[in-house]
């Protein structure tokens, strides 16, 4: 494909991205059924799922749903479709913040409101930012939002939909399914315990506790200490249901196909919405089957296929993203075949493995590990992060890390402020899960003797690599500005996730801006001019080549080279305090190596000479080099 070609079909895409529904459906139109090719897939699935007969019952009521869907489109959103490229869904300018609708504080009328104007006023930041991630903006009844009692409405404490639809032609917006589970004090749980037939076998139960053997909860994976089983009193008696995460988030029976369709229905409904990604919220655990662990099941995969289908086939611009703080190789196996399960996945192990190479002052296993990364086609992508509003997730380096190595990041973390959350394992032990903390205080809290100046070095530096990294990087809010850990709010809410959840005041941070020398500034200061470099510059595209130079245990080194295969960049970033000494072996710079290279981060220029690239690095320095234009 020409390089002209390719940005014409790049334009398309990010045009479609932003155009709006219709509120109602327009019948007035013809409203086409499935393509045969498409019914038998979607049939094909629902087989597996639950049988022939009951696929053949459920399969007109998906059919319906979508050509409902279809009919909410205006003209122009399906002549896109039909030249959609998905290769070209992601560029380098994809940049995403990460942020709950309600955690900046400000002056406007309704938290998303603020959040918008807020945006819209710091052109800099609007810049570099193109997708927004609010975190669930539901009503909700516990853990932040997670405890969703209405998948279809926004939270009136938040907003409405019209502030949703005010931020649809700016961003692309990223909503979250929350699907494995439902708030015990939702509508639809109270109307199954009053014995609506509606609502039948909604929720994984047990008319006992005992149906559930020991042996079959040892197998069980889950990612919290709690009791698994949690008695309510029904109608006709009491119920134990299976609450794989809090006794208030009670697991939906997908065993229902029911249930599977209300959330298709509910999943459609958020694209008509403005959604261009759906983050599928700890979809590991979307099945449960006693007898087996009940993560990873392949009925699990084949809903993710399923709704996979059901997006090609009705919004074929809007990604599936899936999070699954699991180990690597779980992780990337929702990525499927490249094709058929998420678009995008979340890099859980990016996080750990910085961590470690900054408290370590080494970027070798970082090396190592990025140099494997599987990548199974031109239509897949990582998500990079570095810190979540959950905190730093453990379990993408179970086996990539050893033990001691994961100890030592938890007592380093913990040294530095932060809190540990566990998981129960079969045998009744537990084992760290994630690190409860603000990113720059893990990075920093230990080093309190160092300069703000220093410390703010070390922190974007850290975000550099998921910068650099081949993917999409997201930054949440508290990573983004350097805020701190507020311990207290945990002694006051008996969270520990509430640590990176503290809402920031509006006031305090335009009083932070005012000051150049404060940590605000130092960070912003050098961080702004990464993301405006990176979304750039097309050898940051995710589909850009990648290849990782092992050049000194200090330094992570990275050659990412555009599709049209000129100036690749060289990004290397100092993970020590110390400076570092560093040549580039003349193999390493291909046909440029006779080139004079510029850092676009500091526009110093390096000439080669017989041996390579010499340069000195300094502490948590990054360069981003390249060869000089002409």
């Amino acid at each position: 494909m020409s390089d002209n070609l390719q940005r014409e079909n790049r334009c398309q895409a990010e045009r479609l991205d932003y155009l709006l529904y219709l509120d109602d459906p327009d019948y007035r139109r013809p409203v086409p059924g499935l393509p045969a090719a498409a019914r038998q897939r979607l049939r094909r699935r629902l087989e597996f799922l639950y049988g022939p007969e009951k696929a053949g019952r459920w399969l007109p009521e998906i059919e319906r749903l979508l050509r409902v869907h279809q009919a909410h489109k205006t003209a122009e959103i399906t002549a896109l479709e039909r030249t959609f490229d998905p290769e070209q869904r992601f560029s380098e300018r994809d940049v995403a913040l990460i942020t709950y609708g309600d955690l900046l504080k400000t002056r406007h009328h309704s938290p998303l409101a603020g959040l918008a104007a807020f945006l819209d006023a710091h052109t800099r930041l609007r810049q570099v930012i193109n997708i927004l991630h609010i975190l669930p903006f539901f009503p909700y009844s516990s853990d932040r939002g997670f405890s969703v009692t209405d998948f279809r409405t926004v939270d009136p404490h938040l907003g409405s939909w019209r502030d949703i639809a005010a931020m649809t032609g700016k961003y692309r917006l990223m909503f979250d399914g929350v699907f494995n589970h439902i708030s015990a004090r939702s509508r639809a749980f109270k109307e199954m315990l009053n014995g609506n037939p509606r609502f039948r076998d909604l929720v994984i139960y047990f008319r006992s506790p005992d149906e559930l053997t020991p042996e079959q909860r040892q197998l069980i994976v889950r990612p919290r200490t709690s009791d698994l089983l949690t008695r309510f009193d029904a109608l006709d008696g009491p119920l134990w249901v299976w609450t794989t995460f809090s006794p208030d988030q009670v697991d939906l029976n997908f065993k229902n196909p029911a249930v599977l369709a209300a959330m298709i229905d509910t999943l459609l409904l958020y694209v008509r919405k403005g959604a261009n990604l759906v983050r599928l919220d700890a979809v590991t655990y979307l099945w449960a089957e006693p007898g087996t662990p009940s993560v990873h099941l392949e009925q699990t995969h084949e809903i993710i296929r399923l709704l996979r289908d059901i997006l090609d086939l009705a919004a074929p611009n809007v990604a599936l993203v899936t999070e699954t703080n699991v180990p690597h190789q779980d992780n990337i196996a929702y990525f499927g075949n490249g094709t058929d399960e998420a678009q995008m996945v979340y890099n859980f192990t990016l996080p750990p493995l910085v961590l470690h190479a900054f408290y370590r002052e080494d970027a070798t296993a970082l090396s190592r590990w990025a140099a494997n990364l599987e990548y199974p086609s031109r239509q897949a992508t990582f998500f990079n992060i570095l810190d979540t509003h959950d905190g730093i997730g453990l379990m993408g380096v179970k086996d990539i890390l050893p033990p001691a190595e994961i100890d030592f990041l938890v007592s380093r973390a913990t040294a530095s402020g932060a809190f540990i959350s566990y998981r129960s394992l079969g045998d009744g032990d537990r084992e760290p899960y994630e690190i409860n903390s603000t990113w720059f205080s893990a990075l920093n809290g230990g080093r309190r003797h160092d300069s703000l100046e220093l410390q703010a070095r070390r922190f974007v530096a850290s975000r550099s690599l998921a910068l650099a990294l081949r993917g999409v990087p997201g930054i949440y809010f508290h990573g983004l500005i350097g805020s701190e850990n507020r311990p207290e709010v945990v002694e006051e809410t008996g969270s520990k996730r509430d640590i990176n959840r503290v809402m920031i005041d509006e006031k305090e941070l335009l009083a932070a801006a005012a000051n150049p020398d404060s940590r605000l500034m130092l960070i912003v200061g050098r961080l702004l001019p990464l993301l405006q470099l990176r979304t750039a510059n097309e050898a940051f595209h995710p589909n850009a080549d990648q290849q990782v130079l092992e050049l000194a245990r200090e330094v992570f080194a990275l050659r990412r080279t555009p599709m049209a295969g000129d100036r690749p960049v060289l990004a290397l970033t100092n993970v020590a305090s110390r400076a570092c000494k560093l040549r580039i072996p003349r193999s390493e710079l291909g046909e440029a190596a006779d080139a004079t290279w510029v850092d676009l981060v500091d526009g110093r220029r390096h000439r080669p000479t017989a041996a390579g690239l010499a340069l000195t690095l300094a502490p948590y320095a990054v360069a981003w080099l390249t060869p000089a234009a002409g």
